[in-house]
């Protein structure tokens, strides 16, 4: 009888501790707090939306709940930091609103781009405006590949922002023709990715480090702060070398050459005779960005029945160059621009066939051909320096000289080269 009475209280311990299972209250769940732009997003309903072509900012926010006597208010209070007239079609916004049974909008975030945003902020008496950004993250990366038909391909077949094939023709602008590249020149380069979130690109920063093989031939890039007084970084060799030249090789970012200088030149339209043509011809898409080659002043910017829009720059006592058959001129003679200046845009004006850009090259008064020539190179590295350089270069050189090629595994269809 006793074992029987020791078996009902067990029983009856394990019956009470299930029942207590069944019984217990749960606990609450405690939403996390999402902070974005400076606000905590679970205090309001978040209306993410995009503005539509020819909407204005009255009727967002009259959409929003705002009535327009508090919208000009708004309108006039923060006109010195945010001109709501420009606001653009296609750009996201945020309306941070009420969470009651009015939904009134108590807050507009413009984001022109995925880093930069303006906060308007209107939810209490006080009506501010202010710009803002978000935390960006830099990661740094690297990338190679084999050039089969340009650099631009062989950047776009891995699926690499287009800009570091920008990047890469400014810093070797001086020192490799990238209009004359072979097939199997190669590349290597450390660069930042910027990040928002930790996961969300939003763009490429530094070149830090690269390296590029062309006609067999090796050619390294680092950046490197040389001149603290300047405070400006550039770009060096392996050797200290500054890869910088007084000239830049070509007037435009990416194109190719048409016509080369050439005064044995004939033409068939003139029944083969010799028709010297002292210019280089950079073929390119009408309206393309036409640069000054190098530092100097405008003193020719007019329009000449054969050469159509042109400018024509001094840079010193030896050198000027010329830039014909612009669509438009983007100086006036008098302006002094710096290498890389956008002077004017390729166009057909004068006697061309089609859209280019001839640039003619003057030295000494007398034009020659501006690829053969052997241009002056930047100030060089103080020899102070240089055992600063040679100790920051070491790892990174190590880093390039340590990346695999990418192999393109895509069947090749082309032998041209642009």
């Amino acid at each position: 009888m006793k074992k029987i009475y020791f078996l009902l209280a067990v029983l009856l311990v394990f019956a009470c501790k299930d029942d207590s299972k069944t019984t217990s209250t749960p606990k609450p769940i405690v939403k996390k707090d999402v902070y974005e732009y400076g606000f905590n997003l679970n205090n309001y309903k978040v209306i993410n939306d995009t503005i539509k072509p020819g909407e204005n900012f009255s009727e967002i926010l009259d959409r929003n709940h705002i009535e327009y006597p508090k919208v000009l208010e708004i309108v006039n209070k923060i006109r010195d930091t945010f001109n709501v007239r420009k606001i653009k079609s296609g750009v996201p916004y945020t309306i941070l609103a009420k969470k009651d049974s009015t939904e009134k909008a108590q807050v507009f975030i413009y984001k022109p781009s995925k880093v930069r945003y303006t906060v308007v902020d209107f939810k209490d008496s006080i009506i501010t405006a202010y710009h803002g950004k978000k935390p960006v993250k830099t990661v740094l990366k690297t990338a190679s590949g084999i050039i089969k038909s340009s650099l631009s391909e062989a950047m776009d077949s891995q699926g690499l922002n287009l800009y570091l094939a920008y990047e890469l023709s400014d810093i070797y602008a001086w020192t490799i023709d990238f209009f004359r590249l072979q097939k199997n020149d190669k590349f290597k380069l450390i660069y930042e990715q910027l990040y928002i979130n930790d996961t969300i690109p939003v763009g490429i920063g530094e070149i830090k480090a690269a390296y590029f093989e062309h006609g067999g031939k090796p050619f390294y890039a680092f950046k490197f702060l040389a001149d603290s007084t300047l405070n400006i970084p550039d770009y060096f060799d392996d050797e200290a070398k500054n890869l910088r030249r007084q000239f830049l090789k070509a007037p435009l970012k990416f194109s190719r050459i048409s016509s080369r200088y050439n005064l044995r030149r004939r033409i068939a339209y003139y029944g083969n005779k010799v028709r010297p043509h002292r210019g280089t011809d950079f073929a390119a898409p009408i309206g393309s960005e036409i640069m000054s080659t190098a530092n100097g002043t405008v003193i020719e910017s007019r329009y000449k029945r054969g050469n159509g829009n042109y400018v024509k720059i001094r840079h010193n006592r030896t050198y000027s160059t010329q830039y014909l058959h612009m669509s438009k001129r983007a100086v006036k003679v008098g302006d002094v621009v710096k290498q890389g200046d956008v002077i004017g845009y390729v166009g057909m004006t004068g006697n061309t066939a089609g859209p280019h850009v001839c640039y003619r090259f003057w030295k000494n008064g007398v034009q020659v051909d501006p690829l053969k020539q052997k241009l002056p190179a930047a100030k060089p590295m103080d020899k102070n320096i240089k055992p600063l350089f040679f100790e920051f270069i070491k790892p990174l050189k190590k880093q390039l000289d340590s990346i695999e090629y990418h192999i393109d595994t895509t069947i090749d269809t082309t032998n041209e080269i642009h």
